[in-house]
């Protein structure tokens, strides 16, 4: 008897992890859908595109992981909010949407649950190139985590960490989503607004020029 290959999706909801989680379902793999809130200013906008996301996808019982402490440790517009957003995209450096070691926590957790359900694959759709600028989103930093988990899991737990979509421009990402059928309309990128899509964030900005780029609408709704 076959039995299906398994991929751990880390999904927010938005535009990329959706689009990776297409992709390997497309490989084969069955999507164990993995979304975390963590006191994020667009949780449950975020979580209503995972799960409906999910649905498009026919992933059984997604886990939903609540991370509070997030909010306690601040440092994030993201994750507090006497912290603005910011609108004016001029941000150089590590901007302060960055929430401190993010995606190595979500990789953390991520992996004690791809280590319970005999998963081979841990997707995330970090975005090197063309992202925010955030350091836990460098493809260096991601395989060295791979090593990491592969020292502190069981001797037969091999688990591979794949970045689908690092080396893409978010124009390619539309297009290769647009292609995939991933459902665009779903997915929410914005960081501050719930109903209507900001537009000015630095992840609407990133979102709206890359279907300018690839010439194709948005079909989300902008304030």
């Amino acid at each position: 008897m076959n039995v299906q290959k398994k991929a751990v999706c880390i999904m927010s909801g938005g535009m990329d992890s959706s689009l990776a989680a297409y992709m390997m379902k497309d490989e084969g793999y069955e999507i164990i859908g993995l979304h975390f809130n963590y006191e994020q200013r667009t949780q449950k906008k975020e979580l209503e595109a995972f799960h409906k996301i999910c649905k498009k996808l026919e992933v059984k019982d997604p886990y939903i992981v609540n991370l509070d402490f997030f909010s306690q440790l601040g440092a994030s517009a993201l994750t507090d909010k006497s912290i603005s957003v910011p609108t004016s995209g001029v941000d150089e450096g590590v901007p302060v949407t960055y929430v401190p070691f993010r995606n190595g926590i979500f990789i953390s957790l991520a992996t004690a649950i791809a280590e319970k359900e005999g998963a081979e694959l841990l997707v995330i759709g970090v975005v090197e190139e063309d992202s925010s600028g955030y350091p836990d989103c460098r493809e260096a930093y991601i395989k060295s985590m791979q090593d990491s988990i592969n020292l502190g899991t069981k001797d037969d737990t091999i688990l591979e960490i794949k970045m689908p979509l690092v080396h893409l421009q978010k124009s390619e990402i539309v297009q290769e989503a647009v292609k995939r059928k991933v459902a665009l309309e779903l997915t929410w990128s914005c960081y501050q607004n719930e109903e209507k899509a900001c537009g000015v964030c630095d992840s609407c900005r990133l979102r709206l020029k890359g279907f300018d780029l690839a010439g194709i609408k948005d079909p989300i709704l902008y304030a």
